[in-house]
């Protein structure tokens, strides 16, 4: 599973457990790190640490796909989980509003919401 399909699966992953503001960016033009970012925010710190856990959790249950690197899940502001191709970042809405990453990675097509898929 690769680049969107992964993406994708991140985002229900993050969804299903009432995440706010999901978005896939895709960076493959942009960067060689990723092919796409998926970005969602978490009402509190609580919230944040339970969906990096379930968003892990869920990848290797259903996929058998683990992270290469996970960062910030135990402090819950802000966690990133590294899936090669997929990075997810979880913010909680203050983090999310202060880094603004979409303001970064926007090329004016790259952007998905994923409630609008």
């Amino acid at each position: 599973m690769e680049g969107h399909e992964l993406a994708m699966a991140c985002a229900k992953e993050l969804s299903e457990k009432k995440a706010q503001d999901i978005v896939l960016i895709n960076v493959s033009d942009q960067t060689v790190v990723c092919s796409y970012f998926v970005i969602a925010s978490g009402k509190s710190t609580t919230q944040v640490r339970a969906l990096g856990d379930n968003v892990d959790e869920q990848l290797k249950k259903k996929y058998g796909i683990e992270p290469i690197r996970t960062e910030g899940l135990r402090e819950g502001r802000w966690a990133v989980l590294d899936y090669g191709d997929v990075v997810v970042q979880i913010f909680n809405e203050e983090s999310r509003k202060f880094y603004y990453l979409e303001r970064l990675w926007d090329s004016g097509r790259n952007i998905e919401h994923y409630d609008d898929l």
